[in-house]
């Protein structure tokens, strides 16, 4: 190259201003030409999302998507933040507006998300809950994920002057909603990860349900992003998801 790209002695190599230049370079490189091979070579394509929404709606539902397409060998990746589409090798994650999606992203903003307090039919007639001036006075929960849940559902119910405070938090949402399950407290969660336990009346919402804060919205890796594959995918999440927004 006719520069020095490291510099070496007894215990160590550490590379030179030009030689980690370069490997920065390199590295975007190397890894473009694995997304292009990515894209023309069959292989598996993973979708990411949080494991509340894994558990509680998209396993009871996905299966209609693999007797559709069976020709597509879907994996899973369950998180909610950030990604790195190379690192992480996944093709398409369902993510909340409020985290920043990676720069390289192509985003399609799908639905808004509708939250609501939750709890069982035994709670809900032991602590005879009939009006939202009735919940300071139950046990209320939240997620260490989404610990300002109860104010922004005040504020988006238009009570933003009134005051609710949890009395305990949960790791995830799946844990959550199954202490409400279990009688524990009153929860406030999205619409989309309740609503098969509504139906079957598991639990239920004596409030019903608000626009909140925040919409779901597709994160598509450019580099697979027009692959048959990744668009069949895209298209089956956009309906089911609109479909489950539906509250009717």
């Amino acid at each position: 190259m006719g520069v020095q790209l490291l510099r070496r002695n007894a215990h160590a190599t550490e590379a030179t201003v030009q030689g980690s230049r370069l490997a920065e370079g390199l590295s975007s490189a190397f890894n473009l030409i694995r997304s292009s091979l990515d894209q023309i070579k069959p292989g598996p394509l993973t979708l990411s999302c949080s494991e509340s929404i894994m558990m509680y709606w998209l396993l009871p539902r996905i299966s209609r998507f693999q007797l559709a397409h069976p020709e597509i060998d879907l994996r899973f990746n369950m998180s909610h933040g950030p990604i790195d589409f190379a690192r992480d090798n996944i093709g398409i994650a369902i993510r909340l507006s409020s985290i920043e999606a990676p720069k390289d992203a192509l985003v399609t903003d799908v639905v808004d998300e509708w939250v609501g307090p939750v709890c069982s039919a035994a709670y809900l007639q032991s602590h005879r809950l009939q009006s939202i001036t009735d919940l300071p006075g139950s046990r209320l929960l939240t997620s260490k994920t989404r610990p300002s849940s109860w104010t922004e559902w005040l504020k988006a119910s238009g009570q933003s002057a009134a005051s609710l405070h949890a009395a305990d938090a949960f790791e995830h949402f799946y844990l959550l909603i199954q202490a409400a399950k279990c009688s524990l407290g009153v929860v406030n969660v999205p619409w989309l990860l309740v609503q098969d336990d509504l139906r079957a009346g598991t639990l239920v919402a004596p409030f019903g349900f608000v626009r909140g804060p925040n919409r779901l919205v597709l994160w598509l890796d450019p580099h697979v992003g027009s692959s048959p594959e990744v668009y069949a995918l895209e298209q089956w999440l956009i309906g089911e998801l609109r479909d489950a927004s539906d509250l009717q």
